[in-house]
Order: C-alpha cells, then sequence, then structure tokens
C-alpha cells in the first residue's frame, strides 16, 4: 500500500494525496503580476497529480520582493491573474495554495542567474530594505534600515491585507514564509536579529512578529481553511536558530491557529556550513511532529518515489514537499504511483496514455471555503 497516496483531512479540505509541489520562485513577474509563465508553470504540477501546488514567495509589499521579477500579493489588482490559476489548479483535482512572504534584507537583489548581490534602482531595485536590524546579509548584499515599530505593524497588516486578496482569488490554503533568512527569519534568530525592544532578545520577543502575523492572518482567514508555516528549522550557526527553539516555536503556533510546519532549514547567514545529502531535513520534521504535537511536512533533496512514501509511512511528516525534482519532471506523481503501484488519478484528456484501469480526475469542489470566506469579509446591514 502506497501511503503517499493517502488522502490527507486539512480542516475543511482534503488534499487526494500527501504530494506538495514547494514554492520556488520564478523570477519573471512585472510589477507582481502573474502571467502565462506562471500559470504554465503551476498548471502543469497539477495535471502532474500533486495533491498540493503552492505559488513561489508572494510579496505583501513592493519592497518585500527579493527581486524586482517575483510575484506580488499587495495590490488587489493581482488578484485576477492569480484567480486564473487556482481554478485551474482546482479543476484538475488538486488545491492551490500561496505563500505570503517579506524578503527583508534579502530584497532588492539580483535574480540568480544574473548574479548575486544589490540591483541598482536604474535597473528595478529600490533603496527601502528593512530588517529587524541594520546587518547585512553578506557585503554585495544592501544595508537594511531597522524596521520601527510602527514599520512593524505596518508589515503584520500587509500579511493579513495578502490573505484576503489571495482567499478571494481563490487560494484555500495560505503558507507564511518564515524560513531562508527572509524578514520573519531574520526576526527569529539572534544571528540577524540584535535589537533591544520587544521584538529583540528573548525567545519570546524575537518570535513575537511571527505570532502576530499568524494572529493577524487567521483573523481574516476562515477557520475552516488551513494555514501552513514554512521555518528553517536551524540555521547551521552555534549561537544561532536551532532546533530546540522551533520546537517550541510550533508549541505555540499551534494554538494560535497553524496547522503544519514546513521544515526547511539555513538561508539565514552565507557562512553556514550545511551537510546537504538526501533527506537531510527530514528528521527536523520528525522531531517537531513528534514533540510539538503538529502535522509537519519534509522538504530537502527528495527525489524518489519510494522515499517519499517511507517519510510519511513511517510517521516522520505528514507531506512531502517537493522542489527541484518537481522541476525535472513536472508528472512526477503519476511516475511515483506506478512505481508504487497505485492506481492514481489522470486528466480524462490524457487517460489514452494512462495505465489500464486508471480513473478520470475529479475537481476539488471548494464551496464551503469560498462561503465561509465571503461570510468572514460580509459587510453587515445598514
Amino acid at each position: 500500500m502506497a501511503h503517499l497516496f493517502d488522502p490527507l483531512p486539512l480542516r475543511d479540505l482534503v488534499l487526494s494525496n500527501r504530494i506538495v509541489v514547494s514554492p520556488m520562485c520564478q523570477y519573471s513577474s512585472t510589477d507582481g503580476f502573474a502571467n502565462d509563465w506562471h500559470f504554465v508553470h503551476l498548471a502543469s504540477r497539477a495535471v502532474g497529480g500533486a495533491g498540493l501546488v503552492f505559488t513561489e514567495a508572494s510579496a505583501v509589499l513592493p519592497e518585500a520582493r527579493i527581486s524586482p521579477q517575483d510575484l506580488g500579493i499587495w495590490s488587489d489588482d493581482h488578484i485576477e491573474n492569480l484567480a486564473r490559476i487556482a481554478r485551474f489548479i482546482h479543476h484538475q483535482g488538486s488545491v492551490a495554495g500561496m505563500q505570503l512572504a517579506h524578503a527583508g534584507r534579502k530584497a532588492s537583489t539580483r535574480r540568480p542567474w544574473e548574479g548575486q548581490g544589490t540591483i541598482s534602482e536604474s535597473d528595478g531595485g529600490w533603496r527601502k530594505v528593512v530588517a529587524p536590524s541594520a546587518i547585512r546579509f553578506a557585503e554585495q548584499y544592501p544595508l537594511p534600515q531597522a524596521l520601527t515599530r510602527e514599520a512593524i505593524r505596518q508589515v503584520v497588516d500587509a500579511f493579513a491585507e495578502a490573505t484576503r486578496r489571495a482567499g478571494q482569488a481563490g487560494f484555500p490554503v495560505i503558507e507564511i514564509h518564515a524560513a531562508h533568512g527572509y524578514l520573519i527569519h531574520e526576526f527569529l534568530s539572534p544571528l540577524s536579529n540584535r535589537r533591544e525592544d520587544h521584538y529583540g532578545g528573548s525567545f519570546e520577543n524575537r518570535t513575537r512578529i511571527l505570532r502576530e502575523i499568524v494572529s493577524a492572518v487567521r483573523s481574516v482567514w476562515p477557520a475552516r481553511a488551513p494555514l501552513f508555516v514554512r521555518i528553517s528549522a536551524t540555521d547551521w550557526v552555534e549561537g544561532g536558530w536551532d532546533i530546540e527553539q522551533s520546537i517550541e516555536l510550533a508549541r505555540q503556533l499551534k494554538p494560535l491557529g497553524v496547522d503544519l510546519i514546513d521544515c526547511s532549514s539555513g538561508g539565514n547567514v552565507p557562512h553556514a556550513k550545511i551537510p546537504v545529502c538526501p533527506l537531510y531535513q527530514t528528521p527536523f520534521a520528525e522531531r517537531i511532529r513528534r514533540e510539538a504535537g503538529i502535522l509537519t511536512g519534509a522538504v530537502g533533496m527528495i527525489t524518489t518515489p519510494l522515499e517519499a512514501d517511507h517519510i510519511v509511512q513511517s510517521g516522520q511528516a505528514d507531506v512531502v514537499i517537493m522542489a527541484r525534482q518537481f522541476l525535472r519532471d513536472p508528472y512526477w506523481p503519476l511516475r511515483a504511483a506506478r512505481e508504487l503501484g497505485h492506481p492514481a488519478a489522470w486528466p480524462a484528456q490524457y487517460l489514452r496514455a494512462a495505465p489500464e484501469g486508471s480513473p478520470a480526475r475529479t475537481p476539488v469542489h471548494r464551496a464551503g471555503l469560498e462561503a465561509a470566506f465571503e461570510e468572514q469579509h460580509a459587510v453587515p446591514d445598514e
């Protein structure tokens, strides 16, 4: 029996399987708008059979982008193009998710294939790069401004407003990006947070902004809809953020309405020595799942169906979140089903090439969640 293809209930949603397409930056937007590239990129993974397909990190403010070409959700104008993508994903029997993000001190930088470091204003960059403290990520990166208390409140509000827009665009799952050295992770880690106010110093203070963002997001997000948080479980540097703090953070986030912790690592300092190898981050998902009593996702160098199935079967994580393998093989779930002997559903248009007896897919029905979102934002009668 292939446990990788067990359904997963998440509040009022049910994922058809445990395979999740990880947020993968495409650096292909203009002014934050989704375009044909994003449609094809995300739609292909839904056709390929993933249970949940996440957008790339979507900036909650213009200055929250990693690069000028990042996807955005800071304007109501962004909703229409994103809604087209969500509708198609759901028609394929998958669920559409949106990752909300703020790049912090790693903002206003070049696309990976154009080199590293700051991008000039003449090339589309911007001056206002912010962080918990005025500490560069690396020499070639911009020097950030330390956020004021008022600016922190504006960031929290921006996550809530982005959540509202994501719901209106038809995304029933939200993930808050608190990993990889971006703004929220910068607050969590003492390596990047040297503040002496209520947002720095102690564990409670360093994690405050994430708790505030989660609460703000939940205030505008239906109780019936799932909420994920991606964290870097460790900085891989002594004296930085680590797995013990991650476990305690997960314990605090669960009662605030977080359903799943997406367990990545690293990204906050350039000199970290990360022992990259197959499944190297899976133990973090296993510990957080066991010790915090919350659903987790395993991510990082997971490539084969047997590896992925074992992670779920052994209870190391509840979902497998894959990135680069999906770039190599958009239809990886269909291949995994064949290798594991599971009768996966195929798009009706492709049944002639499917294994004999394969069922046709049915769309995801989310009318209940749409009604819940409309109720959440209903205007009271005068």
